[in-house]
């Protein structure tokens, strides 16, 4: 009887260590639903929330244009949506380094760009303009680039503002560029007199001279240019952001959300 009695409690053992290992097993092939982001279940979107209308806080939440086409390419490839806010230069670093899925922030193909990520399909034209403050000696984009002009022009870091006047003002001998962390920070040191003017994209331009009295939009474009999604050089996802942003555009789900957010003129 004590034979049996062992024997029956060594299979017992047995049978419950093997289930604990199976049981172990089986837990690391199903990974729970918050640890999406680790297996590519979540879309993650690394941006710069200081562009309204493209991007910008309502309480805690980041909305704008860029905010719900990132979401809407999530749910046409099933995925969770999350968006990641940053200093506008860290945003490729950010997809270049794995941390985000890809960049959206108004951001414009360039072949400085180009060599560090890949682009999606254009989803929106921008207009690059210059800020002014009423009564300026700067009455038109050419008053930049004329014979003799010595002008100090703020732009908020790493944006193609930043990257055409460094070209075609500070290399040129044309003037001095003072870089920003925010458009904010430039239009603020506008009003205090520190700069002359400010290069940044039209429809946040609207947006500051709405707020602040005293200053005027050029009536002369300095830029015209595509926005697109960035992300990882020859990465898969390329092409299933591609796809499903073409479907949005297709179906009109684009020009609604753009329409949304930007007042036909």
């Amino acid at each position: 009887m004590k034979k049996f009695m062992k024997g029956l409690l060594a299979t017992t053992m047995v049978f419950a260590m093997m289930t604990s290992l199976v049981g172990c097993g089986g837990s690391s092939e199903e990974p729970a639903a918050d640890d999406a982001a680790a297996t590519g279940e979540t879309l993650i979107m690394a941006t710069n929330a200081e562009f309204p209308p493209y991007e910008f806080y309502e309480g805690s939440e980041v909305v704008g244009i860029d905010a719900e086409i990132g979401a809407a390419i999530a749910e046409k490839l099933g995925m969770e949506f999350k968006i990641e806010d940053m200093a506008f230069d860290s945003i490729i670093p950010a997809v270049t380094s794995g941390k985000a899925s890809f960049g959206m922030a108004g951001m414009t193909v360039t072949e400085d760009r180009l060599q560090s990520v890949d682009f999606s399909d254009s989803y929106a034209t921008g207009v690059q303009v210059v800020i002014v403050k009423e009564g300026s000696d700067i009455t038109s984009v050419d008053d930049l680039f004329a014979e003799g002009a010595s002008h100090v022009v703020g732009v908020q870091t790493g944006t193609t503002g930043d990257i055409y006047t460094t070209g075609d003002i500070a290399d040129a001998g044309l003037g001095t560029v003072e870089r920003f962390p925010k458009g904010a920070d430039a239009v603020l040191a506008l009003t205090q007199g520190k700069i002359d003017c400010v290069v940044i994209d039209n429809q946040p331009a609207k947006e500051f001279v709405a707020a602040n009295e005293g200053l005027v939009i050029l009536d002369t474009e300095y830029a015209v240019e595509d926005y697109a999604i960035c992300l990882a050089k020859d990465s898969e996802l390329t092409a299933q952001v591609n796809a499903a942003l073409q479907e949005l555009i297709a179906d009109g789900t684009v020009q609604s959300i753009i329409d949304k957010y930007i007042s036909a003129e």
